[in-house]
């Protein structure tokens, strides 16, 4: 319980983060809502975990897959795709993350297609939920900038 608490922190809090803090903190909700949705995939059947991850970028970056935004970020061999996500692009896939991992465990998803399908269809409503929001596509976020 005190390691959880120790983790979060208050909305004034990240309001008073910078901008490179924020985007830090996201990064690493995502890192960690990836492993829970891994465990939850792994539990419901899947086992080709790659295949699982990219039915959900695919419809997010409108048809990209995880090899093709590390090449569109021009990534170098073993770089992260995470350190190079803005905050937006961060929360957009945390979104989906989270709501997928939801959507298996709520409905007792069972299989591996069943999952990827369930992956892609969150993926889907999150990309609707940001074009009708008219806020920035992920595949237009371009790599972060390294000072």
């Amino acid at each position: 319980m005190y390691q959880t608490r120790k983790q979060e922190i208050t909305e004034q809090e990240y309001d008073s983060l910078s901008d490179d803090e924020k985007r830090f903190y996201q990064r690493k909700l995502t890192r960690q809502g990836n492993y829970t949705l891994q465990r939850v995939a792994s539990a419901a059947g899947v086992k080709n975990m790659a295949e699982f991850h990219n039915a959900g970028y695919k419809v997010l970056y409108n048809g990209e897959t995880a090899d093709d935004i590390f090449k569109r970020k021009k990534l170098r061999y073993r770089e992260d795709v995470l350190d190079n996500m803005n905050e937006d692009e961060l929360v957009a896939n945390l979104f989906r993350i989270n709501q997928t991992k939801q959507k298996l465990l709520k409905d007792n998803v069972q299989g591996e297609k069943e999952a990827k399908d369930v992956h892609y269809e969150v993926g889907k409503k999150v990309r609707k939920a940001i074009a009708d929001i008219g806020g920035m596509m992920p595949e237009k976020c371009q790599r972060l900038k390294r000072v």
